[in-house]
């Protein structure tokens, strides 16, 4: 961390040399801080995590939002199997440097468009420091979105935590279940140790869940214990009933929100959104979430 820490921290350096030598720089940057970054992420896989991210882009294009999905699992990607596409290029070709970030930008038939990830490239799914510092310059000619929503790998690597770390608002999806709230715990307690003295905005979501109430017991138990033990703030989003829409909805790899727009799931994922666009963060895209995330390492010293 401290190594990469410091090569991010370059990076930056020479970003605001470069802003400050040309004006079309400047205007490249203002362009970019209007997105707001949306990180979905799980401490497990299974959970619902993708299904989430493509839904509740689905939930903001209905009010007027220009979204972009990013799928950032870069081993086991599947946005664009849950859509039914087959992108020619994909995150793999942005890696290795064969095509810009915004030339396998993909529009879909839903009014969103997405960054389809790469699959059965197990080289990648933890990049060097060096790819990782090019990876983020591409993600800052990302322009022209209100929301950019980061479907990211389960679990910790220092991919996931990179895009946390990165967002205006990192979300954790769990279930019910004993496993997914201890996974969702165990993130959760990895980044109070990495970021401590960063505003994370986290934010949580029970999926699958058989009513509010059952919902409402994880989130309060998760949220106590964040807090009492982590000295972390986590706020509870919503839920996600167990609705049988949802797997009859992936199996005919589309939405749930496009097969039954009434279904209690797409209700639930359409009050998430309706609560997230009223609490709107200060936004300053990924440029300004990186700065945070410097300043952090430097007072914390894991940079030095």
């Amino acid at each position: 961390m401290e190594d990469q820490a410091e090569k991010l921290r370059e990076i930056m350096k020479r970003k605001k040399e470069n802003s400050a030598a040309g004006g079309a720089s400047k205007t490249n940057v203002k362009a970019v801080d209007k997105a707001r970054i949306i990180t979905v992420t799980s401490g497990k896989g299974g959970v619902g995590k993708t299904n989430l991210s493509v839904n509740m882009a689905l939930a903001f294009a209905r009010i007027g939002k220009k979204v972009i999905v990013m799928d950032a699992d870069l081993g086991l990607a599947n946005v664009n199997v849950m859509l039914n596409m087959i992108p020619k290029y994909n995150l793999y070709h942005v890696i290795k440097k064969q095509k810009t970030i915004r030339e396998i930008l993909v529009e879909t038939e839903y009014g969103i468009s997405i960054v389809a990830g790469a699959s059965g490239f197990s080289q990648i799914a933890n990049m060097t420091e060096e790819n990782r510092k090019d990876f983020i310059a591409e993600l800052d000619t990302l322009t022209n979105a209100d929301i950019i929503i980061v479907d990211t790998s389960a679990g910790v690597s220092s991919n996931v935590l990179d895009f946390i770390a990165a967002a205006d608002d990192a979300v954790i999806v769990t279930t019910p279940e004993p496993t997914a709230i201890t996974d969702a715990y165990g993130i959760i307690k990895i980044i109070a140790t990495e970021y401590d003295s960063l505003n994370m905005g986290l934010k949580l979501v029970v999926n699958r869940a058989r009513g509010a109430a059952q919902a409402k017991s994880v989130a309060d138990r998760m949220i106590n214990i964040a807090g009492q033990f982590l000295n972390l703030k986590l706020d509870y989003l919503g839920f996600i009933y167990d609705d049988v829409s949802v797997p009859n909805a992936v199996l005919r790899q589309k939405p749930f929100m496009v097969v039954d727009p009434k279904c209690k799931a797409s209700i639930c994922v359409q009050h998430i959104v309706e609560r997230m666009d009223r609490n709107k963060p200060i936004t300053t895209g990924f440029s300004g979430m990186l700065k945070r995330l410097f300043k952090s390492s430097s007072e914390t010293g894991r940079g030095a």
